[in-house]
């Protein structure tokens, strides 16, 4: 399940970034952007399996899900602002930060691969 999660949130930041340069190219990015929402769903689908799916959930895990929503919910106001034309630097320091810290707990604990 671990894969897939990976596989769900890296196809999203590439859809992400297509849609962002679509955007400031003027173009319509309404399918994609249902798409997105779709593979949103694939990531919190397989997040919750892998999560109930530990014999014991500790706080960093329930950390790490809590930011992984908040993350997804940045992904979305940055482009639906984005959009609109609102800016966005402030979204995208807590973007990068929240990024960051998912990463690392991601990678930092038991489940899934050992980079740290």
């Amino acid at each position: 399940m671990t894969h897939a999660h990976i596989t769900a949130w890296v196809l999203s930041i590439i859809l992400f970034i297509v849609i962002m340069f679509m955007q400031k190219q003027g173009k319509n990015t309404k399918v994609l952007h249902m798409i997105l929402r779709v593979f949103y769903l694939l990531i919190l689908a397989t997040g919750i399996v892998m999560l109930f799916g530990l014999y014991q959930i500790d706080f960093m895990y329930i950390l790490k899900s809590l930011l992984g929503i908040v993350l997804i919910g940045l992904f979305e106001m940055i482009l639906v602002r984005g959009k609109k034309g609102i800016n966005l630097n402030s979204l995208w320091i807590v973007f990068v930060l929240v990024f960051v810290i998912v990463l690392y707990l991601g990678f930092k604990l038991p489940l899934g691969f050992y980079l740290f």
